[in-house]
């Protein structure tokens, strides 16, 4: 039998994840089944659970991770355009990807399965503390190179914001799926003015 290199491996749970997500959103994780993954994507359950032994949680997880390693990706990425993120740019950043994220949806899925699943709960906080952590390093270099608007030390101070800041977040993605009316750009040009620092 020939040997699956690392590279097709990878591939193979890319796809498969494109398709989880793709699943997730439409359907929402309850009404998913491995069964609509196997339709959806042509692979067979074995190819599905080859690749994810635990399944349709283990998917969802890690199809959620992906969303939240994207954006700290990001933001490094915005970092090395230039000086260290104010925190209305961490703000705008993150918001700015979850916007251009065609599987933001997913995002109030996860959060409410992580409460009730401790499991789903464990292999996404991973994730979301190299966010967190990543988000808190953002904002003591700017408050470093900006003492005289920070309270305190640096790093104390980014320890105290990052939580308010990570908040934003959910508060965005969850009036943009809920409300009818809501209005993003307004949102988004908004953020200056109630992160004035």
């Amino acid at each position: 039998m020939p040997k699956v290199s690392d590279e097709y491996r990878a591939a193979r749970r890319e796809e498969i994840l494109d398709v989880a997500l793709r699943c997730f959103a439409e359907r929402g994780y309850a009404k998913t089944s491995i069964a609509d993954l196997v339709e959806a994507s042509g692979l067979s359950a074995g190819a599905i659970y080859g690749n994810f032994p635990d399944g349709k949680k283990e998917l969802f997880a890690a199809a959620a991770a992906r969303v939240l390693e994207s954006r700290r990706i990001e933001l490094a990425e915005r970092r090395r355009d230039g000086g260290p993120l104010s925190p209305g740019e961490v703000v705008a950043t993150l918001l700015g990807g979850i916007r251009n994220e065609p599987f933001s949806a997913v995002l109030p899925q996860l959060w409410s399965e992580a409460i009730v699943d401790r499991e789903i709960r464990d292999l996404v906080q991973v994730v979301f503390l190299r966010l967190r952590t990543a988000i808190g390093a953002q904002l003591a270099e700017w408050g470093r190179a900006h003492p005289d608007r920070v309270d305190g030390d640096p790093a104390a101070w980014a320890e105290r914001v990052t939580p308010v800041i990570l908040s934003a977040a959910p508060g965005f993605v969850l009036q943009r799926a809920l409300l009818d009316d809501f209005d993003e750009d307004a949102y988004l040009a908004a953020l200056g003015e109630a992160l004035v620092h």
